[in-house]
């Protein structure tokens, strides 16, 4: 979808896709296709790092065949990274969007360090979800929401392009969630509506501010906004995913890991169970 140029979407000019290659045959991931639109519909720059994991040997030099195994598979993952960031360098060049691509080959924590890097350079990065909580890919994104000072979208499978013309906003009045919101302003504008959410029972939010004293903020800056406070069913998340499907979303905004993500990780968290399972891709920002 091409949108005029005084779009709001035009606020975006830099947009990062990684994707991690690690041999297990997973089935293809979607955030290239949704971040292919999406840089085509804001006439944005688009970055894909295709990276491959290099494997190494722990403790030094092994038996020779093992080292070749080693190579072989290193050899392997290479050239998978690379095929990947040639057809997206093509399907950027038939969609009209300029297009820079890089294979790095790494080391579990140099690439880490190294997309963490990279996604401060863009407006936004666009990453696949995974459900397993110990995972390169959930390494990633726990690394860019840290590490990287941007907002993200995991995408998760079946939501292979753009647009996002009916958002959820979940509000807890959280520091965390008013990030989010902020950094999703471009999305909130240029879509046709807007619902803040609150979920009222599980926790104390007497002190914070409610989300019919937010919704004024976005409406000054062009949002189609309303608001809806439901009580908690089974848990936030739960409840978040719910209304989504209810409100026919096409994204849902949150400020991520409002606790200590040990904690969460630990004792479950809102941000662990919607990067778990998620309908919608989500835009996330800490």
């Amino acid at each position: 979808m091409s949108l005029p140029s005084s779009s709001p979407l035009n606020a975006l000019r830099d947009i990062l896709v990684a994707v991690t290659e690690e041999g297990r045959g997973d089935e293809p991931g979607t955030a290239l296709g949704y971040g292919l639109t999406l840089a085509a519909a804001a006439g944005a720059h688009l970055t894909v790092q295709s990276a491959a994991r290099r494997l190494t040997m722990v403790g030094g030099a092994g038996l020779g065949f093992v080292d070749g195994l080693v190579a072989d598979e290193n050899r392997r993952l290479r050239v998978l990274a690379q095929a990947v960031a040639e057809r997206a360098a093509g399907d950027a060049t038939r969609a009209g969007v300029t297009c820079t691509t890089e294979a790095p080959a790494l080391a579990y924590p140099d690439l880490i360090a190294r997309l963490t890097a990279r996604a401060r350079l863009a407006d936004l990065t666009i990453l696949d979800a995974e459900a397993r909580e110990v995972d390169l890919d959930r390494d990633l994104i726990d690394g860019l929401l840290f590490g990287s000072g941007r907002p993200l979208i995991v995408v998760p499978a079946g939501c292979s392009a753009w647009p996002a013309g009916r958002i959820v906003v979940a509000w807890d009045g959280s520091a965390q969630a008013a990030r989010a919101a902020n950094d999703a302003l471009p999305f909130l504008r240029a879509a046709e509506a807007v619902e803040i959410v609150s979920v009222v029972g599980e926790k104390d939010l007497s002190a914070a501010v409610a989300g019919a004293e937010f919704a004024p903020h976005l409406a000054r800056h062009g949002v189609t906004v309303s608001v809806n406070v439901l009580p908690v069913v089974d848990d936030v998340a739960e409840t978040l995913r719910t209304q989504a499907g209810l409100f026919r979303a096409d994204m849902l905004v949150m400020g991520a890991y409002r606790h200590a993500r040990l904690k969460e990780w630990f004792f479950g968290g809102v941000t662990q169970s919607l990067l778990a399972r998620s309908p919608l891709p989500l835009f996330l920002a800490h």
